[in-house]
């Protein structure tokens, strides 16, 4: 089936016990044994199984093309059971330019505990390369990244990681599987904060790990999931699966809004430079056609001048909403540093801006006016 078809159908088929179309939810904690002491539904407490998480990995793996998925309760606990499947002495290449949470996660919980890691430029394969250790287990890659929208070569990453004996990691938030196939690339997992485009309406958190194949790291992840059970409610697995349903729609839609955008940030004279692929100056523009069917709703710029600058255009916006997160159906601009810590490498100046889905006339009037 095509990515339409997947989005609408698979984990998604009518009520075996009443016909609706709509999957029921499944608030049940425990499920019935057999006389026999078996489990013929094949489900024995919710912190194992649950229908409606079952329905939700069995799609998002789909999705992706893998084969298997392991749903979290957001897009940090996926990301840290997966580094909870690692080992201390272990060794991590990660991104420079990665969501702060993650670095967070790495630097204040994972180090300490004995975790090796080495920020690179994932967008230079040499430095990826260099990077590289006898015991590196994990090669990370958010791309594109934010906050500064940077583009890495998958493929590139993926060959490097073989011959290291490690695992490409990608997230791929940002892009979706609708813009950008990790596992056609040779990545071997994909991780999604499934709170964004995937749920994509801001009333829901989630995260979830997808497998290209089974393998030891996977059965690792599998038994953190059962064991520590930092799973999604029934209720945010029905409500991603319900966003699910518009995906496509929504994220083409989005993308193309973002591009006009861009053009837009580009030529005007308060604005010093915008990070979007689809800008052919960006420095990842050729990487991003090859691998990707379109180039995403988010983008960043700097404003000319400092934060007060920043934080001034920011202050004037009427249509976009001034918040963090991105993915959903409102228009969101925030300004990133100042929700960061001290130790934050993003710029002072710079702006985020999430596309959403009203006119694209009105969201460059909007910004008009805030930019004077």
């Amino acid at each position: 089936m095509n990515i339409e078809t997947q989005a609408i159908h698979t984990g998604q088929n009518p009520d075996a016990a009443t016909g609706a179309v709509t999957p029921p939810i499944h608030l049940s904690t425990t499920f019935e044994r057999q006389p026999d002491g078996s489990y013929p539904y094949g489900h024995v407490y919710s912190r194992d199984t649950n229908p409606n998480r079952n329905a939700l990995e069995e799609c998002l793996a789909a999705l992706e093309g893998g084969t298997e998925a392991a749903a979290f309760a957001s897009g940090s606990v996926a990301m840290m059971s997966l580094l909870q499947a690692l080992a201390p002495g272990d060794h991590v290449v990660a991104p420079d330019d990665l969501y702060f949470g993650i670095r967070q996660l790495l630097k204040e919980v994972f180090i300490p505990w004995g975790l090796q890691v080495t920020f690179a430029d994932v967008t230079d394969l040499a430095a990826v390369e260099a990077a590289i250790q006898a015991n590196t287990r994990l090669v990370l890659v958010e791309t594109p990244s934010n906050p500064l929208i940077k583009i890495a070569d998958i493929r590139g990453l993926a060959e490097i990681t073989r011959r290291a004996g490690a695992y490409l990691v990608v997230d791929n938030t940002i892009a979706t599987p609708v813009l950008q196939r990790p596992f056609e690339l040779e990545a071997d997992l994909v991780v999604h904060a499934t709170t964004k485009y995937l749920g994509g309406h801001s009333d829901v958190l989630g995260g979830v790990i997808i497998t290209k194949a089974e393998n030891a790291l996977w059965e690792k992840v599998r038994q953190i999931q059962k064991i520590g059970g930092a799973v999604p409610s029934p209720f945010d697995c029905w409500l991603i699966l319900r966003g699910i349903q518009t995906l496509p729609y929504r994220v083409r839609t989005q993308a193309e809004h973002a591009m006009k955008l861009a053009r837009y940030l580009n030529d005007h004279p308060a604005i010093e430079q915008v990070f979007y692929p689809g800008l052919a100056e960006h420095p990842g523009h050729q990487v991003a056609v090859e691998q990707m069917s379109g180039f995403g709703g988010l983008l960043s710029f700097l404003v000319k001048g400092g934060q007060a600058e920043a934080m001034a255009v920011a202050a004037r916006v009427k249509l976009f909403t001034r918040a963090t997160s991105f993915g959903g159906t409102h228009s969101l601009i925030e300004h990133r540093a100042s929700i960061e810590d001290p130790s934050t490498t993003t710029p002072a100046n710079l702006l985020r801006m999430s596309v959403g889905l009203e006119n694209v006339a009105d969201l460059i009037e909007d910004l008009a006016q805030a930019l004077g």
